[in-house]
């Protein structure tokens, strides 16, 4: 695997962790930062598997705009797409008044997370072997 595609992979654990344990927290939840750590993990883990299939990306974080780029590399990524419109919204949104996550938002977006982060693993894992 390319390092910079390891790099992207360090990045968006962090920001998975930082979700998780936000979410975990006992009291004084920050739902607004579940949900933007959710969305940051995604974007890094999206970018990272564009990186490993040389597939140019601008800077952004609309996820749906990563979202039809990995349509190159496979069709089936469709399928996410209302999971990436959601999330996008909490790159900018959330960290301005007038929004805030809800508790509901919040495990929304770590459910996402997680499914959409074990998909680009998985894709990322056959990229590897198949390089042997």
């Amino acid at each position: 695997m390319k390092p910079i595609t390891q790099e992207w992979i360090r990045k968006a654990e962090g920001d998975f962790a930082t979700a998780q344990r936000e979410l975990q927290a006992q009291e004084n939840q920050n739902y607004d930062a579940v949900c933007f750590h959710c969305q940051q993990c995604v974007e890094k883990w999206l970018k990272a598997c564009l990186q490993e299939s040389d597939i140019f990306f601008p800077r952004t974080h609309d996820l749906t705009q990563l979202l039809n780029l990995l349509q190159g590399i496979d069709p089936s990524w469709e399928s996410t797409r209302l999971q990436l419109d959601t999330l996008t919204v909490y790159a900018v949104e959330l960290r301005c008044p007038g929004l805030s996550a809800s508790e509901s938002n919040a495990t929304e977006a770590s459910e996402s997370c997680k499914q959409i982060r074990q998909r680009v693993r998985a894709h990322l894992a056959s990229l590897v072997s198949e390089k042997g």
